[in-house]
């Protein structure tokens, strides 16, 4: 461990590559230059594009592939420019560290009419503090260490962005190197509630026939598909996803079912959902884009559903229950049933989808969208990922049926017209091993 002071600059740069940033995406500007300076001599490589919100739209692509992603812009123009892009993150729950370099602390205090800015030099952090969780603003070498572990592990626990102003005479102070590494511990359920929880949720489930599991998103985010797929292989329970949990697993995986979408199913999805006398959804977001336009018709006498930290019952709550807890408590309880008895069409055989039907070439018919993505079900490659722009692009890709090991990227919820240019991006730089398709309309391409 480093004995001697190291700068502010340092320090977060430190930090940003121990949580597994290796690249930050940005655009340069006067007042971000010092900062960006030290990134050129650091292990975090700078990965420069074209304008600031694409840079934002790129650090969370990267962040959906690896975990967490990052981008700097310069003051004002330059961050405002990107908030979109953050909006968007927020709305997903994409941990995203926004850093910005600002003018020299002495402005902050005097004010003057400096280009970029607006007269109150806190407006763009006031804004930033709509759409993330935790803020700040770097004044000394002193206290530069610890506000940066506070923001950087309020976007690891909570799985949203967060935003750091650096301030130009900032950069170059000097701080004490970090002690121990950054590491951010789970906010803790509570026990009485929990129990109770698991213990209502064993009883639905013991006494149901035709058991369905939905899985949501929030097990992406926050790193729990090992966890779930420990429940299915327990269970045995068939199970579907919405589209903002898509490829949670691999959709080759014999109990998955199918993309579960309300009247927008494929009518053997819809039909087992909505006839299962027990659900458990776990993590997901009832976005109209998710639930075919607000048409799920889940019985909620039926419905088990929780979250990162509640779990919902028929008609009453529970509290402070973390999903890890959850999963991993009812995990424990649960016994393993016969396929037989489950009503399990899987998609990968039985269940009618893009990608288990041959594709047949007729030269003579007209290239639809519907033949054109019935034929690209046939092109991904194993251990892909899928990149769906918001419209068409996303409606389509979302009906193939992925290979072994792909993972799909849109943004399903918030919906920004052009996010997967900068997206893809972020996504190939994360994974430049691994082959990525882009699904985008002409219009979107053009937005960026």
């Amino acid at each position: 461990m480093k004995s001697t002071e190291i700068t502010v600059a340092e320090y977060l740069l430190g930090r940003l590559k121990e949580i597994g940033v290796d690249h930050l995406f940005g655009v340069p500007g006067d007042f971000v230059l010092g900062f960006f300076n030290q990134v050129l001599k650091s292990e975090v490589m700078y990965v420069g594009t074209c304008n600031e919100l694409n840079a934002a739209y790129a650090a969370d692509g990267y962040a959906r592939i690896r975990g967490v992603g990052a981008f700097s812009t310069t003051y004002g123009v330059g961050e405002l420019s990107a908030i979109n892009g953050v909006a968007g993150a927020f709305a997903e729950r994409v941990p995203v560290v926004v850093i910005t370099g600002s003018p020299a602390t002495i402005h902050f205090r005097t004010r003057p009419l400096l280009h970029h800015t607006l007269g109150d030099y806190q407006i763009p952090m006031k804004m930033y503090q709509k759409i993330t969780v935790a803020s700040t603003q770097l004044d000394s070498g002193e206290t530069a260490p610890s506000e940066i572990d506070r923001v950087l592990s309020a976007c690891l626990v909570q799985q949203k962005p967060v935003y750091i102003s650096i301030p130009s005479d900032v950069v170059m102070m000097m701080c004490k190197p970090p002690k121990e590494r950054l590491f951010s511990a789970p906010y803790a359920s509570d026990k009485n509630a929990l129990r109770e929880a698991i213990e209502e949720t064993l009883g639905m489930i013991e006494n149901s026939q035709k058991p369905i599991i939905i899985g949501g998103v929030e097990l992406i985010r926050f790193r729990l598909q090992k966890n779930f797929e420990q429940l299915l292989d327990k269970t045995g329970f068939p199970y579907v996803t919405m589209m903002l949990g898509k490829t949670i697993l691999s959709e080759q995986h014999p109990q998955f079912i199918g993309l579960f979408e309300g009247d927008r199913s494929r009518e053997y999805v819809r039909k087992r959902v909505e006839s299962a006398d027990c659900i458990l959804q776990i993590g997901d977001m009832m976005t109209d884009f998710n639930t075919g336009g607000f048409t799920t018709n889940l019985d909620e006498s039926k419905l088990i559903s929780a979250d990162i930290n509640s779990v919902k019952i028929k008609y009453h709550y529970f509290d402070n229950v973390q999903l890890h807890d959850f999963v991993v408590g009812l995990t424990e309880r649960l016994t393993h049933r016969d396929a037989s008895g489950l009503d399990i069409h899987c998609a990968a055989d039985g269940c009618v989808h893009r990608r288990t039907e041959q594709y047949e070439p007729d030269a003579s018919k007209p290239i639809t969208i519907q033949r054109f993505f019935d034929r690209m079900s046939h092109f991904i490659e194993n251990k892909s990922i899928v990149v769906a722009e918001t419209g068409v692009s996303l409606f389509s890709a979302a009906e193939m049926l992925m290979p072994e090991g792909t993972t799909f990227i849109g943004q399903t919820f918030y919906g920004s017209i052009g996010y997967t240019i900068g997206a893809t991006l972020g996504a190939c730089i994360a994974a430049p091993g691994r082959p990525t398709v882009l699904f985008v309309g002409d219009g979107s391409f053009q937005v960026n």
